[in-house]
């Protein structure tokens, strides 16, 4: 059945993967981006700032995919601030106000970073661990996204998506932060599958986050809950390669996650 589907950040890495994809499956697409980068499809907008230009083209949508922001996880402070809180607000506003039937959000992986080194299978329902502006910036757009289904007639599915590279995506050492990095792949197969699936989702899934990776052996990404709710089926999956070298760069980044877990501590029992 053919929808109607909204891609906001168009043009980036992962818009352009599921653009390609929609339309081989025939789907209605409305192109958002704040560089349309000569494309003639892509309407140009800054959706930070909220103008009946763009808004209008969330109304009746089957889907609107909100991918817009800024997507460093060494994003400061003032730019989350406009591009991953004030940008999704306006944009779950919008499609609200326009009867959209579905947003589909486009979360991290950088929500649950602090786990990192605790061993724990990564759920959804584990207590949140963003560990910097980004993060903390996806987390809050989810949350964002609940209200929306609470209060509207709109469903909301928060993805978080793993390691998904520009180009050919292709796994290995190269990609970084050692085992953690390789164990959240995501192909651009399973991706599009993920996003694709999302998007024909039953109604009567009012509100949901999801692990979306790749089938990565060890990994521990529970994507069991992404296949029940919305019947994600990976088709791929990596045996994480790390080099002597990378099992350094992981260790210092324990101890450092050590030392700041160690001053909040003190910080806390110092104030109490």
């Amino acid at each position: 059945m053919s929808k109607t589907v909204v891609i906001t950040g168009a043009t980036g890495n992962i818009g352009a993967k599921l653009r390609d994809h929609f339309t081989q499956l025939g789907w209605t697409l409305r192109l958002l981006d704040v560089a349309a980068l000569g494309d003639p499809n892509v309407i140009e907008a800054d959706l930070s700032v909220w103008d009946e230009a763009w808004v209008q083209q969330m109304a009746s949508a089957d889907a609107v995919i909100l991918l817009a922001g800024d997507p460093s996880p060494k994003a400061s402070w003032q730019s989350v601030q406009r591009l991953n809180l004030d940008l999704p607000m306006n944009v779950y506003e919008a499609a609200a106000r326009g009867g959209a039937k579905r947003v589909i959000f486009a979360s991290s992986n950088w929500t649950m970073a602090g786990w990192r080194f605790q061993g724990e299978d990564l759920t959804t329902d584990r207590p949140p661990w963003p560990v910097n502006a980004y993060g903390m910036s996806k987390l809050a757009a989810e949350r964002m996204g609940r209200s929306y289904a609470d209060r509207w007639a709109m469903s909301v599915i928060c993805l978080r998506i793993g390691y998904c590279q520009r180009a050919e995506n292709l796994p290995g050492p190269h990609m970084g932060w050692g085992e953690w990095g390789q164990q959240m792949w995501l192909s651009d197969r399973d991706l599009c599958d993920g996003f694709e699936k999302a998007v024909a989702a039953p109604s009567r899934l009012r509100f949901a986050v999801l692990n979306l990776m790749s089938a990565n052996p060890g990994m521990r990404w529970d994507i069991e809950a992404t296949r029940r709710a919305i019947g994600y089926a990976p088709q791929d999956g990596h045996v994480a390669q790390v080099p002597p070298q990378a099992d350094g760069a992981a260790d210092l980044a324990r101890r450092t996650r050590d030392l700041i877990d160690a001053a909040d501590l003190w910080m806390a029992e110092t104030r109490g």
